[in-house]
């Protein structure tokens, strides 16, 4: 090989392996080194994982995963994000195609007339008209020399957005599953209330029925009457309430898991869960256990690689095109030798001069990686914050709810005493009402802790990532290949 060939041939191997634009490096977010939960809460024994994709089976409950399955298999804003998710590989398939170069065909088969009237050509004399026929099969190639790495910062783009894509997907799936758990546990903290109201009223009926029979006998007064009655009919009342909260919670559910709302139905069932142990483990965990996260993180990647691709327009482009074929008058010599022809050239163009258009558009992309990253911060802060206030919410209900099993006691003890001291003449019967009232206040309340609970673990398992890890964006790379580039 001559010194210039050689030259031109590394000249080309360098430029083909330049690459314009800045490496991806992830933006750094402040964290904390742990949670500021209290120490003496944080140990679980045990300390269960979150199941992977089906995180909801932490809970144990049977009607729970019934639901949830349901759930995934028909909800609209699974099935729409799953769609932009395939929506986002097609680009990147759309992408990969322009590593290989572009072939096209097109034969063609003609009968024509030439006119005898028709311009001169030259020295050649007109003739008279005269039919001919052509016959051709010609060929296209063209070929985009990745020179400074335009091409390859398009696919580095393309490949962070579909694994954004992906991680959308499973945020909606969190997201949405994450709903019907939520009601659910809120129609069941309804079950429970409506039970205690019930079995309240039916001792209120018996209240009325033994302060009626001392009305009859001339030891209670009327107004004790009109008390317990008053005192029977509000808790009634409030039975009707609770019940019309509880329908418009399972027509909530019902359209969650894609059912008419008539046709669907929950058995009333007691309150009877725990929420379950978690390994929260640290503030980093978070970067790769968030869906959100990762996506946002994703689409800092694709608006880093978009800036490279800005920058590429102030250099030279190559062009590689080749184009040949067989072409002749009659269709029994159309694959002679006499009948090929062809082409083969290279285009280098540089824009000189764009009035700014090429600034703007790295400006453009410079913005765009600012503002990903001012979204990628907001959404790592946004999780910790969503994650201490489940803690912290924990925490504060675990707390209520001793004090409030405490009060309960306490207000049965009193209820005893103010019978007692009725029945014995010592005090009227507003003591008895009174005692009663808070009693019932007293088990709602706990109920409402309960049930307040598990909504808040349900939030805080949603805010842990749900049992997802980031390492399975890997699965959605694809990959450049042969196979690929050939298939129908």
């Amino acid at each position: 090989m001559k010194l210039p060939h050689l030259s031109l041939a590394i000249a080309a191997t360098l430029l083909a392996g330049c690459t314009v634009g800045p490496n991806y490096q992830r933006a750094s977010v402040p964290a904390s080194a742990e949670w500021t939960t209290p120490e003496p809460w944080r140990p679980a024994a045990p300390r269960d994982a979150i199941p992977k994709g089906e995180w909801w089976k932490v809970f144990q409950d049977e009607d729970l995963n019934v639901l949830e399955a349901e759930c995934v298999a028909a909800n609209q804003t699974l099935l729409g994000a799953a769609a932009r998710y395939e929506q986002a590989r097609a680009v990147t398939l759309l992408s990969l195609s322009q590593l290989y170069p572009q072939l096209s065909v097109a034969p063609q088969a003609e009968r024509q007339r030439i006119s005898g009237n028709r311009p001169p050509n030259g020295s050649t004399p007109v003739g008279g008209p005269f039919t001919q026929n052509v016959f051709m099969i010609p060929f296209t190639v063209g070929y985009e020399v990745d020179l400074f790495g335009r091409r390859r910062r398009a696919i580095e783009g393309s490949e962070a957005a579909v694994q954004a894509a992906a991680a959308d997907l499973e945020n909606a799936r969190l997201v949405v599953t994450a709903e019907p758990a939520a009601d659910y546990y809120t129609l069941r903290r309804l079950d429970s209330e409506l039970s205690i109201l019930r079995r309240t009223v039916t001792s209120f009926e018996r209240g009325l029925q033994l302060v009626q029979a001392r009305h009859e006998g001339g030891i209670a007064s009327g107004l004790d009457v009109a008390q317990e009655e008053t005192l029977l009919e509000g808790t009634r009342a409030q039975v009707a309430l609770l019940q019309q909260q509880r329908d418009s919670f399972e027509y909530s559910i019902a359209l969650l898991v894609g059912k008419p709302a008539p046709e669907f139905h929950l058995s009333p069932k007691e309150l009877a869960a725990e929420p379950p142990p978690l390994n929260i483990g640290f503030p980093s965990d978070l970067l790769e256990r968030r869906p959100d996260v990762a996506a946002a993180e994703r689409r800092m990647a694709e608006a880093n690689a978009q800036i490279g691709v800005a920058r590429s327009a102030y250099f030279p482009s190559l062009d590689l095109f080749g184009n040949g074929g067989w072409q002749s008058a009659g269709i029994l010599q159309l694959f002679n030798a006499a009948s090929t022809l062809w082409a083969a050239g290279a285009n280098l163009g540089q824009t000189i001069f764009s009035g700014g258009a090429r600034r703007a558009q790295v400006q453009f992309a410079k913005s765009g990686y600012d503002a990903a990253v001012a979204d990628y911060r907001e959404a790592v802060l946004s999780s910790f914050s969503e994650v201490e206030s489940g803690l912290s919410g924990l925490i504060r209900l675990e707390t209520a709810r001793v004090s409030q099993q405490r009060s309960i006691a306490a207000a049965r003890r009193a209820l005893d005493l103010a019978n007692d001291r009725y029945v014995g003449g010592l005090v009227s019967y507003l003591d008895v009402v009174s005692a009663q009232q808070t009693l019932l206040a007293a088990e709602r309340e706990d109920v409402q802790i309960q049930g307040e609970r598990l909504v808040t673990s349900v939030q805080l398992v949603k805010a842990l990532g749900g049992g997802w890890d980031a390492s399975s964006l890997a699965g959605a790379r694809i990959k450049p290949s042969v196979r690929t580039a050939f298939a129908p």
